[in-house]
């Protein structure tokens, strides 16, 4: 059961998923609690033990240990604290070490703070390849690697991509990694609750979870963290969360998400399986009205998010047909929620070897724990017509 949004289709689960019942239930119980986590009194302590719990709860979900996780306000501030944290800790154990390797379709929120680094501080951004169908090229990773392996502070490769859904080769990605010694940090917030998470089993140094990805409250999130690592803080002040993000720590939104990620993990298998079946059955119902749309990303027999189907509709522009959509009370993306409203190609689709074109006449339809074979339904009544009303006016415009 989930929280109810409204009555329009909501195919945009990828960008952020209404919290389920549950979560809404332990929040809102404790919202009325009074208690400072970091205070020494009886309510303070009462909080410490909630925050705690919930510790070790999201940590028995993810498969690590409760102290490596470090709470943080989000996915976007969980990828900071790893880029930058992580780089920092390494180069201060070795001043070579100034080279952060990422794939070309991370998510803005690794890289960008790459890119700060590269601008301010010295360090050598490389960015790695992937293939057409957004899969990261592992012979460029090793031969970056294998070029001068002890200057490499840093990997950081995603999970799953949060544009077209490639799930990424981790396993060949920390392994190859490992063999120089080099730590390896990934995105994961598409993949808790859609993919198998068992950062243990993995084997990375550092992972970024986010909170309203997987049913629980927007504004919270954590970074996992091996602490034979090594992290430097981003945020100084009262020394929370082990003295590697300070700042008063939230019970309720944190109890929140510990439940909603127990939960994701307790539910995957059946909710990945629906999500599949119910996003094959999506892209049948748009090729039906748009024969000549292109599905992005792995093939039928490739690894992909269960719920995320990324369609290039030629002739069209992606933000026409958003807002075309929305208007029937379709709710979907051109991509990255995070740089919605700025008009430019997806860096993701332009690194898979797509056209500028190509590129900008391209939506998003991602499906979550409440989507329903109606919305399916609802998209293919809507998508020829408005399809061809885009295709209409830019043929008016040219």
């Amino acid at each position: 059961m989930s929280t109810h949004r409204t009555g329009s289709v909501y195919l945009d689960h990828a960008a952020s998923t209404p919290m389920v019942a549950e979560a809404v239930t332990v929040m809102t119980d404790l919202l009325g609690r009074l208690g400072n986590p970091s205070s020494l009194h009886a309510s303070g302590r009462r909080a410490r033990r909630v925050v705690e719990e919930s510790r070790e709860q999201l940590a028995a979900a993810v498969g690590c240990r409760p102290a490596e996780v470090v709470f943080t306000s989000g996915g976007t501030e969980g990828d900071n604290l790893a880029v930058k944290g992580l780089t920092w800790a390494r180069r201060d154990g070795d001043p070579r070490r100034r080279r952060v390797l990422t794939s070309a379709i991370e998510h803005h929120a690794v890289l960008d703070p790459a890119a700060w680094l590269a601008e301010h501080d010295g360090v050598a951004h490389e960015l790695l390849a992937v293939d057409g169908h957004g899969r990261l090229d592992l012979d460029a990773l090793a031969a970056r690697l294998d070029h001068d392996p002890d200057s490499v502070a840093l990997v950081s490769v995603m999970w799953g991509n949060n544009e077209v859904g490639t799930v990424q080769p981790l396993d060949e990605v920390v392994a190859l990694a490992r063999a120089h010694g080099v730590p390896v940090h990934t995105d994961a917030v598409q993949a808790l609750g859609a993919l198998e998470v068992d950062l243990a089993r993995t084997g990375v140094d550092a992972a970024t979870l986010s909170a309203h990805k997987v049913g629980g409250p927007y504004g919270v999130g954590a970074l996992v963290c091996r602490r034979e690592v090594g992290l430097v803080p981003l945020v100084h002040g009262g020394g929370q969360e082990q003295d590697l993000r300070s700042g008063t720590v939230d019970a309720p939104s944190i109890a929140a998400f510990a439940t909603a990620a127990a939960l994701a993990v307790e539910r995957r298998g059946a909710h990945a399986a629906r999500l599949a079946a119910l996003r094959d059955d999506l892209v049948a119902a748009v090729r039906a009205a748009v024969p000549d749309v292109v599905l992005n990303g792995p093939g039928p027999a490739g690894d992909r998010l269960p719920g995320v189907a990324h369609l290039t509709f030629p002739g069209c522009e992606g933000d026409s047909l958003l807002m075309l959509l929305d208007a029937r009370g379709i709710e979907c993306s051109t991509g990255s929620a995070c740089s919605a409203g700025v008009p430019q190609a997806s860096h993701v689709l332009l690194a898979m070897g797509c056209d500028d074109a190509a590129a900008r006449g391209s939506l998003r339809f991602s499906l979550g724990h409440d989507s329903t074979a109606d919305d399916v339904a609802s998209l293919a009544a809507e998508i020829g017509p408005v399809v061809d009303r885009a295709r209409a006016a830019g043929r008016a415009a040219s």
